[in-house]
């Protein structure tokens, strides 16, 4: 393993398929990490991240030194960070608070847009962020001091908005259980996002909280095909179990939306319907979907799993992903991120909203209530009299 200057080629020439007509040609593509070290991960390359000073380029020296690289294992450090919610003003999304209890996510997928924020750690939005995680085991308590704070006025918390609260490694630490017995006890409202079906684990509390309209949880259902999933999501849980998740939710009384997300033109766009019907068959009362993002890192890491896995359809992808996008390939305004904009864009917004209608999907959204609040008591807080 070689280190070099900054100024040192940070990708390695390989040769990548011809570019779209009239497209400004793609920068050389880095060289994929062997598939037998990444088994089971969904990013192709491990390159430094955009913050450090030094590239890492690995290459052979003759003396087969690759060979004896370890495969990349899954590690959980500490995050000793003192507050737990993180506050936000964007615009076009419905919360300003959220909470991750990890950062980093097991699940690999390969179009995730939290990657770029493994780069604050010193780590690649590459491999490292599946395999080298950091949990927040203090997460529940951090949270109870918040909610206890006088000037603390609630709002619907989001869970696994940036990375999965149910990935993996929450079977053994429990931080999102803890989290949840917090907001219950709290009366606090909190909406969730996941792709894994551990979340059925949480449905006693869950459920109780739905009584008093305190909880709402999505299911992230990228697409029904068992080998697409696989490659694109290793980790994650399959299609199947997801739809069983959000029955079992929904058979609990608990408010169940499927998001379609993200939406990636000519790979799984075609699927809108079919995901859209099994999940209200299955229960979903709501339904959303985000068109592929892909700032910074997730522009190369997701090129690199197009031209291993699916080489024959990387121009055509990349095309209609530049059409939804104002001829780049990410737009970061507000308002469009989410949805693209250009008749691509419009024909899978009406092609969404259609089936919906047709399914009678969104006709009543689930409203959170803060009603229920009451601030936690603090150490040594006395009691009121009255």
């Amino acid at each position: 393993m070689s280190r070099a200057s900054s100024h040192a080629l940070k990708h390695p020439p390989v040769t990548a398929p011809s570019e779209p007509a009239g497209a400004t040609p793609f920068p050389e593509l880095a060289v994929a990490i062997d598939r037998e070290r990444r088994r089971g991960r969904g990013a192709q390359s491990n390159d430094s991240g955009r913050f450090e000073a030094e590239a890492r380029v690995a290459f052979d020296d003759g003396w087969q030194s690759l060979d004896e690289l370890p495969p990349f294992k899954t590690t959980v450090g500490i995050d000793t960070s003192r507050k737990v919610i993180a506050r936000n003003d964007s615009p076009d999304i419905g919360f300003d608070r959220s909470i991750n209890p990890y950062r980093g996510c097991e699940h690999g997928c390969v179009y995730c847009f939290a990657r770029p924020t493994h780069a604050y750690l010193g780590l690649s939005p590459g491999l490292d962020f599946e395999s080298k995680l950091l949990a927040k085991p203090d997460a529940p308590e951090l949270l109870e001091k918040e909610l206890a704070a006088p000037g603390y006025e609630p709002r619907m918390i989001a869970i696994g908005t940036n990375t999965d609260p149910y990935q993996p490694i929450e079977r053994e630490y429990k931080i999102m259980r803890g989290i949840l017995e917090v907001l219950e006890r709290a009366g606090h409202p909190v909406g969730i996002v996941t792709k894994s079906a551990l979340v059925t684990r949480d449905i006693d509390i869950l459920a109780r909280m739905a009584k008093r309209n305190l909880v709402k949880v999505a299911l992230s259902v990228t697409t029904l095909d068992p080998k697409l999933a696989r490659t694109m999501e290793p980790r994650a849980s399959t299609p199947p179990k997801r739809l069983e998740a959000i029955r079992q939710l929904a058979e609990a009384g608990i408010p169940a939306t499927v998001m379609v997300a993200p939406v990636i033109p000519a790979l799984n766009d075609a699927e809108i319907e079919r995901i859209l019907d099994a999940a209200a068959h299955a229960g979903a009362r709501e339904a959303s979907y985000v068109l592929l993002r892909l700032p910074l890192e997730v522009r190369d890491l997701f090129r690199e799993w197009l031209m291993a896995n699916y080489p024959d359809r990387y121009r055509h992808v990349f095309t209609l992903i530049r059409d939804m996008r104002g001829g780049r390939d990410y737009d970061s305004q507000w308002g469009t991120r989410m949805k693209g904009t250009g008749p691509m864009a419009w024909m899978i917004g009406r092609r969404f909203e259609i089936a919906c209608e047709k399914l009678g999907l969104n006709k009543r959204r689930a409203k959170l209530t803060t009603d229920h609040f009451a601030r936690p008591k603090r150490s040594g807080q006395q009691l009121s009299l009255f």
